[in-house]
């Protein structure tokens, strides 16, 4: 489908793919400490893992030489995900868990403070809504997309 929130779909849009995403953010990085934080199947771990690499998300690579083990990347591609998961958790934090409180806190690394809300921005700098915003053919568009209408 030429629609890049499908292919985003294609690639993470199952449960386990997002949850190593997830991981992937704070630091994991061996099969085992995966396996081991999500409680997941091995073979349903090392299907999502290959699925990740194969896209581009993670690198896999011998963890030293001669050692038949490996660690798991971030590639800049999977790196560029971190506004996505980080708008997702907080999402969720609001719709899900609301009153509650967050399950884990995003804080700046610097100054120990929650990080902002992510929001869409507009070149001139005002936040967008989504009655804002139009959605328009892009140079990639091709006829028979979610914009047509008829």
């Amino acid at each position: 489908m030429n629609c890049s929130l499908a292919q985003f779909a294609e690639i993470l849009g199952d449960k386990w793919s997002l949850l190593i995403l997830r991981d992937a953010f704070v630091g994991v990085k061996t099969f085992s400490e995966f396996q081991k934080r999500l409680q997941i199947a091995k073979n349903v771990l090392t299907e999502r893992l290959n699925h990740l690499v194969e896209n581009g998300i993670l690198v896999k690579q011998q963890s030293r030489p001669g050692v038949e083990r490996y660690v798991y990347e971030l590639t800049p591609m999977g790196r560029a995900l971190f506004p996505v998961g980080t708008a997702i958790m907080q999402w969720g934090d609001k719709w899900i868990f609301g009153n509650q409180g967050e399950p884990v806190l995003l804080l700046d690394k610097e100054n120990k403070a929650p990080v902002q809300s992510v929001e869409v921005i507009a070149r001139d700098g005002r936040m967008l809504s989504l009655e804002d915003a139009i959605y328009v053919p892009g140079a990639g568009s091709v006829r028979g997309t979610f914009i047509d209408r008829d």
